[in-house]
């Protein structure tokens, strides 16, 4: 299996996060399982050769091209055989400059990009499958992103959650509902359904997946800090705290997500 990852050029590098390929090779034999879990992050996947499966059909891959939503839990893609993926990455705020629905629409699913944009699908499956490198790839898809770049798409709602969506961040998710509406100019029933417009989740359950995929990056630098430490450090109240939303995060607990996955955080990648 080979993997490529680049950055968007800095004009579009405050709504898209990454760009990746992954292949696997054409001698793979059997299927392979891979636990998908919140990342905090949208993207539209485009698929060649087999299309993997998935164990939540609200989540199957029924298209080439998919825009995968905010997640509310975990699933698992059954990958057959040889599978190529080129996929664009959106910040958590970053699909509402492109698109002209709300990711809230696409919440906890995978969504074929026909049935939300036809024409833009064909578009950009049409050069993809003429294009021959991932660096070739790439340019593509920054292409189609800056002609669907909508410029009054940065309304003062939309810098007022791109701001929240950074603090959250930037805090690690330890940081209340009720400041982040406040630092808005928000009452909390407004903030949350702006927050839900935009981002595509609630502010609680993307404060969950923030603080998780934290965890994730963590554990990543320092492999030997202990589950207790761990869990303080990343905000929860305690273990016990922390083993409940993993559970609910990855279908594991920390000690048996961290000796079946590698520790790698998606929204903290560097």
């Amino acid at each position: 299996m080979s993997i490529s990852v680049a950055r968007p050029s800095p004009h579009l590098s405050g709504y898209v996060k990454q760009f990746y390929a992954v292949e696997t090779s054409s001698d793979t034999s059997g299927t392979y399982t891979h636990r998908i879990v919140p990342t905090g992050l949208t993207e539209i996947m485009f698929f060649s050769g087999s299309l993997p499966k998935a164990s939540d059909e609200r989540k199957n891959i029924s298209e080439r091209s998919i825009l995968s939503g905010q997640q509310k839990g975990f699933y698992d893609l059954i990958i057959p055989g040889k599978v190529s993926l080129f996929s664009i990455v959106f910040e958590p705020h970053g699909l509402m400059r492109f698109f002209d629905f709300s990711p809230a629409d696409l919440y906890d699913r995978n969504t074929p990009l026909s049935l939300l944009n036809k024409k833009a699908c064909s578009e950009i499956e049409e050069k993809l499958n003429e294009a021959v490198s991932f660096t070739d790839k790439v340019m593509v898809a920054e292409k189609f992103l800056n002609n669907r770049f909508q410029i009054n798409k940065e309304r003062y709602a939309f810098k007022r959650i791109k701001y929240c969506t950074q603090r959250i961040e930037n805090s690690k998710a330890i940081i209340s509902i009720d400041l982040l509406a406040s630092e808005a100019f928000l009452s909390r029933r407004q903030f949350e359904r702006i927050f839900s417009e935009y981002v595509g989740s609630s502010p609680k359950q993307f404060l969950r997946t923030v603080r998780f995929q934290h965890a994730l990056f963590w554990r990543s630098r320092d492999p030997n800090n202990n589950l207790t430490a761990l869990a303080y450090d990343c905000g929860y109240y305690d273990q016990s705290h922390m083993s409940n939303e993993f559970r609910q995060l990855s279908g594991m607990s920390p000690k048996e997500f961290f000796s079946a996955c590698e520790p790698e955080s998606d929204l903290f990648s560097q």
